[in-house]
């Protein structure tokens, strides 16, 4: 079992616009993920899910008041623990500031869930199609 040493801290955001949620490539481009990023210190996590949206996707928007949930998942040896809100999208750029690294994709929820990897992500994404706060 993690302890809370070796977890990495993470937040994301499930971006929504409508019945629409957006994926974006990971960095090395061979999976669909949210946004998402470590929590660096002197930032929280909503602030860090509202910078990541911004930075991957190119979107700004309004976050949900409290986090849908988290889920754990471990890579390269190290453990991570993201908390998840939804971000309710207002604006999608035409740039951002990783457009060259990744794509931006937006999916009807039964997509979603086709295209996440993760359990307990899909789980989530579930609860925020449901409008789950």
């Amino acid at each position: 079992m993690a302890t809370a040493v070796d977890t990495l801290r993470q937040a994301a955001a499930i971006p929504m616009r409508g019945e629409k949620i957006c994926l974006v490539t990971s960095s090395n481009g061979k999976r669909w993920v949210i946004p998402k990023g470590l929590i660096e210190p002197g930032h929280g996590a909503a602030e860090t899910a509202l910078t990541e949206a911004w930075e991957e996707a190119g979107l700004v928007g309004v976050l949900w008041p409290e986090p849908i949930g988290s889920y754990l998942y471990s890579k390269l040896g190290r453990t991570y623990h993201v908390l998840v809100y939804v971000l309710r999208v207002t604006e999608a750029a035409d740039d951002w500031p990783e457009k060259a690294l990744r794509q931006r994709s937006w999916v009807n929820v039964a997509r979603a869930l086709e295209q996440l990897d993760d359990p307990g992500l899909r789980e989530l994404v579930e609860q925020a199609s449901r409008g789950r706060a």
